[in-house]
């Protein structure tokens, strides 16, 4: 019986999947039942509604976001950081787009300190170290990282970048060439 192997971490990883598959807007606990065959009714024993399950799912992506991007950084200092942590992002998003989505849930202040989103803004302290910023400077740069990845990636896979002849790599690579030398010019401003 499916049921009997129900789990909230087993129900959190399904709903990562099928955030994938159908998009992360699209998970509720009556569509999670319909995977699992069970009725809905079944899930609420392990989840209290379909936010909750939301919240998990992006729990879930923020943690396996971060582990990706540690495992990519170990070991890199400069540009060579600021490249891996960046191409960590964008494969993960290629690969799991609905999960990608989720780690962007707003959270409350709480779920968010105890989640892996912390982790996340202390690897891009780390790698920004690297280039010698005093703050706010070091603010500004997490949030320009933050927003050019994040937007180059959205408009990547919304199809933005596919009617040109320039290969979208090469622009990536561009841009993450001129993000290392705006940051080593801002470092050696100070």
């Amino acid at each position: 019986m499916v049921r009997a192997g129900l789990t909230p971490e087993r129900l959190t990883r399904a709903g990562a999947e099928l955030a994938d598959e159908v998009g992360f807007d699209r998970v509720t606990v009556s569509a999670l039942a319909r995977r699992f065959d069970v009725k809905v009714a079944s899930l609420y024993s392990h989840l209290r509604n379909s936010q909750d399950l939301r919240t998990r799912i992006a729990l879930f992506a923020l943690e396996e976001l971060a582990d990706r991007v540690a495992a990519a950084l170990a070991g890199r200092a400069g540009r060579d950081a600021l490249a891996a942590f960046a191409d960590a992002y964008r494969g993960y998003a290629r690969e799991h787009p609905g999960r990608y989505d989720a780690a962007r849930l707003r959270l409350d202040p709480e779920t968010a300190a105890a989640s892996a989103g912390v982790r996340h803004a202390q690897m891009t302290r780390a790698i920004l170290r690297g280039y010698d910023l005093t703050e706010p400077d070091q603010t500004h740069a997490v949030r320009m990282l933050g927003s050019v990845f994040h937007g180059y990636v959205s408009l990547e896979m919304a199809g933005g970048f596919s009617h040109t002849a320039v290969d979208s790599q090469e622009s990536w690579t561009w841009v993450l060439d001129s993000l290392d030398a705006l940051l080593r010019n801002r470092g050696h401003e100070h």
